[in-house]
């Protein structure tokens, strides 16, 4: 609870990236282009999937709302680091800060669900190909996407109302670009036992368990993909399964990381790295590898443009 006789923070000092200044002007261009390209190509992928009638099947359905997931989840971050860069303000208002944790667990945990639902989209169609059709159903896939929601939803309150309730004094400079969980809770003139406790609890849902799901369905991927008679199958369905499994291991290697075997009391410039890489890099690259290499996608942006 907060004290009327103290001041609490109204608000906090992003220290944002350890940039010279020579550079800021470099980095302020790679990080927009980062980021237009990330809107733009997303924002492509959910017109395509629109438009082309062949696209209307469930990989494509997933596809469609992990790249808005991953426009909203750019867009919590990137717009107010780029505009510290260019303005040199660093500085966000409490509720700002509590509204940037509260958006970023909710799209970074739906994007965690929506990758487990790709991969077991793909176990149906290669494991079961006969009854793919009946398995992955209309209703099945809105319920699954219903549910990421919704379990998207209930971790990100849970953690928003537990950081609320703590109290700031003192202290109010954030050493990160945006505002981290984990970080804020280092700041906090509040116990943060039960926070701490949470995440964990909660972390092993959201992180370790759609990962494991993700691991085996592609293990019993992998296994069929062995037993095909055709080489020339094997060879696409392990391309497509390395891409795949390349970007969960990127994303999901880097949140683990960081919130489970974090490196120091303090963010360092490690963290920081790490964190722009499945933050803003990892949203870039999921319309080429998941869309752009693929046959459909391809003869859909063809017949868009002609």
């Amino acid at each position: 609870m907060r004290r009327d006789n103290e001041s609490s923070v109204l608000e906090f000092i992003l220290l944002g990236l350890s940039i010279r200044p020579e550079e800021q002007g470099l980095c302020y261009a790679l990080f927009l282009a980062i980021y237009l390209t990330t809107v733009l190509g997303n924002l492509l992928i959910i017109l395509l999937i629109r438009l082309d009638s062949r696209l209307h099947t469930p990989m494509y359905f997933f596809l469609s709302h992990l790249a808005f997931t991953d426009i909203s989840f750019s867009s919590v971050t990137a717009p107010k680091m780029l505009m510290n860069m260019l303005t040199q303000s660093r500085s966000i208002s409490y509720a700002g800060c509590i509204s940037q944790v509260y958006f970023f667990l909710l799209f970074g945990d739906l994007d965690n669900f929506l990758l487990t639902s790709m991969a077991y989209d793909r176990y149906v169609a290669i494991c079961h190909p006969l009854h793919y059709t009946t398995i992955m159903s209309q209703k099945l896939c809105f319920l699954l996407v219903i549910v990421s929601w919704a379990l998207s939803f209930a971790v990100a309150i849970v953690h928003t109302l537990l950081l609320a309730h703590l109290s700031f004094y003192g202290d109010n400079t954030v050493p990160h670009f945006f505002c981290d969980l984990s970080t804020l809770l280092k700041l906090s003139s509040s116990d943060t036992t039960v926070n701490e406790l949470v995440i964990l609890t909660v972390g092993v849902v959201v992180i370790t368990v759609p990962f494991l799901c993700i691991l085996v369905s592609y293990g019993h991927i992998g296994a069929t993909i062995l037993r095909a008679p055709s080489m020339k199958g094997i060879c696409k369905a392990l391309s497509t399964c390395g891409s795949h499994l390349s970007v969960v291991s990127l994303y999901y290697g880097a949140i683990i990381g960081l919130y489970f075997f974090p490196s120091s009391n303090d963010t360092n410039d490690k963290d920081v790295v790490v964190a722009v890489l499945y933050t803003l890099v990892t949203p870039m690259l999921n319309p080429f590898i998941y869309s752009l290499k693929n046959k459909g996608m391809k003869e859909a942006l063809v017949k868009l443009f002609c």
